[in-house]
């Protein structure tokens, strides 16, 4: 793709597209996932050469890029997401990304459930305002009326039981 290959644009556009799609769609909404995803798959285009293998897969560069500029758009018009997609008690929990994801996710889904139990409601609100709606902890300490040490140590400890979870659900630890 780095050398024009408009071939390779399209492998790669077929080959992410849904699950960049669903990742657009939890961050924005549906209205405005496929504009992004247009977007994100023009500057990859524009930038391929900027990519460097040593840094992480095509599949993480992307991801990123669609992340970045999803919060983006949802900073310049903010909206609300329901947190419910973080109860793991409800079927809502990462709802629209399952829809597309095909059955190679299946156990990274599984993985991320149990993992997503594991923490508590509270803990699950600070990612879930930190990932998706992409706030700062001082945002995030302003929105639920607590203070930042207090958001700051729920998220510590909900990416260390996220981290030590999945590892374990891996075998890895």
């Amino acid at each position: 793709m780095s050398r024009g290959d408009s071939l390779a644009l399209a492998a790669l556009y077929e080959r992410h597209a849904p699950r960049l799609c669903a990742l657009a769609r939890q961050i924005l909404g549906s209205e405005e996932a496929e504009d992004l995803l247009h977007d994100v798959f023009l500057e990859a285009w524009r930038h391929a050469a900027d990519y460097v293998e040593e840094r992480g897969s095509v599949w993480a560069w992307l991801c990123v890029r669609t992340r970045s500029r999803a919060i983006d758009r949802r900073r310049a018009a903010p909206r609300t997401l329901s947190l419910e997609l973080f109860d793991p008690g409800t079927p809502e929990l990462l709802g629209a990304v399952e829809a597309e994801w095909d059955a190679d996710w299946a156990s990274d889904r599984s993985r991320l459930r149990e993992a997503l139990a594991s923490m508590s409601r509270d803990e699950r609100e600070v990612l879930g305002l930190g990932y998706f709606e992409g706030l700062s902890s001082s945002e995030i300490a302003a929105r639920l009326g607590i203070p930042i040490g207090t958001v700051k140590s729920r998220t510590r400890g909900a990416l260390s039981k996220l981290r030590q979870r999945l590892a374990s659900l891996r075998g890895v630890g």
